[in-house]
């Protein structure tokens, strides 16, 4: 056997969709069960391999029901939503988890996870909110945001002024006036990653309330270039910031919303979204985001 031979190592890798809409659509993760085995800059590698948005590695917890490691093709992340979704919808078929509560250790510290009949639900913080004004500390004002997406003043909806929220990451949420404004963005990708990295953000998540689906209540596209992210189908981290910017900024006063996204991409692959708030008092003090995920091909990665 040659020494090249000795050292290769192959990874079996499960691409699955979360948030999939009808068994179809959704956002496609990796998953990687096993991954104790596995060093930082190989996850990194794996990911890079992989190919998608980001690959979820599982491993051995002491405080949790599994570890929980998200990788891009360019670095580490400490949550993602469509990747948690993946795997613990993936972990349910294969009946490592029942139905009830369960968690994820993260990089970040411990989050709740709900299971439910085929459904996974992940834990997200109270909202804070950063409003335009105070982005030029950061040398950002809402004119480059709006220039980075093609966008006028007028293509807003007035209703809610746009607002960098964090339930565990950063997001600026903004609201367009209807789905043609929403469909026509042509985002400046390089400008939205510098503007990123200046407000220390995921990315962009731009949504309308016009869906002409009453069971949504938005339709959203999410833009993070920081990330590797061009455009992504579904982002279960952000859809809890805008879930929260509905109650609070556009007075829609449910614990539970619909969020769609996907749809407008160059690719279409719809996907849905389920947030339910956690209120007290008619405050938010937390939320579960959530979907369904769907197992759709498996690749061997060589190490």
């Amino acid at each position: 056997m040659s020494i090249h031979q000795e050292i290769t190592r192959t990874v079996p890798v499960q691409i699955v969709n979360a948030f999939v809409k009808d068994g179809a659509g959704g956002n496609p993760a990796g998953v990687v069960l096993d991954a104790d085995r596995y060093s930082d800059d190989e996850k990194l590698l794996i990911a890079q391999k992989v190919g998608l948005s980001e690959t979820a590695f599982v491993s051995k917890s002491e405080t949790c029901g599994i570890r929980l490691d998200f990788f891009t093709p360019t670095k580490r992340i400490a949550h993602c939503g469509h990747a948690t979704i993946a795997t613990f919808s993936y972990l349910a078929e294969l009946q490592r988890f029942g139905d009830g509560e369960t968690s994820k250790e993260t990089v970040d510290g411990p989050r709740k996870i709900i299971l439910d009949r085929g459904m996974a639900y992940m834990e997200q913080l109270a909202p804070t909110y950063t409003p335009a004004a105070n982005w030029s500390d950061k040398g950002v004002t809402l004119c480059d945001v709006l220039k980075s997406l093609g966008l006028a003043s007028d293509d807003l909806d007035d209703r809610a002024r746009p607002v960098l929220v964090n339930t565990g990451n950063n997001f600026i949420v903004l609201a367009v006036r209807d789905q043609a404004t929403l469909k026509n963005i042509t985002p400046d990708q390089d400008a939205i990653n510098d503007i990123s990295e200046k407000l220390d953000l995921i990315g962009y998540y731009i949504f309308t309330t016009e869906t002409g689906d009453a069971d949504i209540d938005a339709t959203t596209r999410m833009f993070a270039p920081r990330y590797g992210i061009a455009e992504e189908a579904a982002t279960g981290m952000a859809a809890g910031p805008l879930a929260c910017v509905l109650y609070d900024f556009l007075d829609m006063k449910k614990d539970t919303f619909l969020i769609a996204q996907g749809a407008f991409m160059a690719q279409p692959s719809p996907s849905q979204i389920k947030v339910t708030l956690d209120l007290k008092d008619g405050r938010i003090t937390g939320l579960l985001a959530g979907g369904q995920g769907k197992v759709m091909k498996n690749l061997n990665i060589t190490l």
